[in-house]
């Protein structure tokens, strides 16, 4: 059975409280007695001038939800801490959060942290809680002959398959990173059938030798 604390996150968030200085009329209840408005919990259904209420600024729940947004696309869960309903004492003996000057901070399971509203941004994410690509990669190493190497390279890039070509020095001339996609994922002889018959079949192609991964992960956002 997987860890599920491995891909539990912690968020520290950091609410506004106020003070109301207006009254609100009793909820409606069921029998269809007191006034209109929004319902409330506890036992009193009013809330009296003078009362304490905790709002969380918009650009913390911008984060919030963009972080649990990508949780949850990710595998990952996320537990949620308001530190201004938290006792003084807890603050303080919270490690993780010594140090801390800008809320929300956000823990990774590894213990990576994200601090203030500006580092929530989609790729630092990402980075924090890596996942299984949803696409599967391969490695191909190419020897070629002499010739043309623009038209080597526009030929090689056409195929949707290869994300990226790579000139190199030494044994081997080229480094390609291919992609591929498809219900089920596609088999390791559907790459290497790929491989033999598209790349090999260029007339500059003299050798290939291709890696496919048997498990891969990514930081980047997909």
């Amino acid at each position: 059975m997987a860890d599920t604390g491995a891909r539990r996150l912690q968020m520290y968030v950091e609410s506004r409280k106020v003070v109301t200085s207006f009254y609100r009329p009793a909820a409606p209840r069921a029998d269809g007695a007191g006034m209109g408005g929004a319902a409330m919990t506890g036992a009193d259904d009013r809330m009296e001038p003078g009362e304490s209420a905790f709002f969380l600024s918009d650009d913390q729940a911008h984060a919030l939800a963009l972080a649990e947004e990508i949780a949850a696309k990710r595998g990952y869960s996320i537990e949620v801490k308001d530190v201004a309903k938290a006792g003084r004492l807890e603050r303080i003996v919270t490690e993780q959060l010594r140090g801390v000057q800008t809320f929300p901070v956000l823990i990774g399971p590894r213990g990576g942290r994200l601090e203030g509203v500006e580092a929530f941004t989609e790729d630092r994410l990402c980075e924090l809680m890596p996942a299984e690509m949803p696409v599967l990669r391969a490695f191909t190493y190419l020897k070629i002959r002499g010739g043309d190497v623009d038209a080597f390279r526009e030929t090689v890039l056409a195929f949707p398959q290869v994300r990226e070509l790579h000139l190199l020095t030494g044994d081997w001339d080229a480094f390609l990173v291919l992609e591929f996609e498809g219900t089920g994922g596609p088999t390791k002889r559907t790459i290497l059938d790929f491989v033999t018959t598209k790349i090999r079949g260029l007339p500059e192609v003299v050798d290939t030798s291709t890696l496919v991964p048997e498990y891969s992960v990514t930081k980047f956002a997909f």
